[in-house]
């Protein structure tokens, strides 16, 4: 079992290598074509209009490009945000919080009264500590 556990993790690392050599050749072609596009378009407008204007329209586009990125930036940070807001509420109200859960629990002391409650809690203590003994037991013993 440890051995099929290992061989997994290896196959897993292996991959996660493979596919990330990938992106990475993938992002540096991206950018060398991004580069040709911008030599393209830099030469066009200078051709077109002169040299100062091809400058200020190159960093026109990475202007806009910059705040296409940002505007992409703050709004995930913000629902990030918001998220962990959300899940930091949800782990606040546990079952052991809720009024109903707790009065519950009272009214159901109160009618089983505690004399009777507490043989009953310690066989259901007893049965499960027989349960995860006896689970632990089943499974086969790790292959090294």
């Amino acid at each position: 079992m440890l051995q099929r556990l290992v061989s997994d993790v290896r196959e897993q690392a292996g991959n996660a290598m493979r596919l990330t050599s990938l992106a990475v050749v993938m992002g540096v072609t991206v950018l060398i074509a991004l580069a040709f596009l911008c030599a393209a378009f830099f030469v066009w407008v200078q051709q077109a209009y002169g040299p100062i204007w091809a400058c200020l329209a190159c960093a026109l586009v990475f202007v806009v490009v910059a705040l296409i990125t940002t505007a992409f930036y703050v709004a995930r940070k913000r629902q990030m945000r918001l998220r962990a807001e959300e899940m930091a509420r949800a782990a606040r109200q546990s079952l052991l919080t809720n009024p109903a859960v707790l009065a519950t629990g009272l009214q159901l002391v109160r009618a089983i009264g505690v004399k009777r409650l507490v043989p009953i809690l310690a066989i259901g203590g007893l049965a499960l500590g027989l349960m995860a003994s006896r689970s632990a037991a089943s499974e086969p013993p790790p292959d090294e």
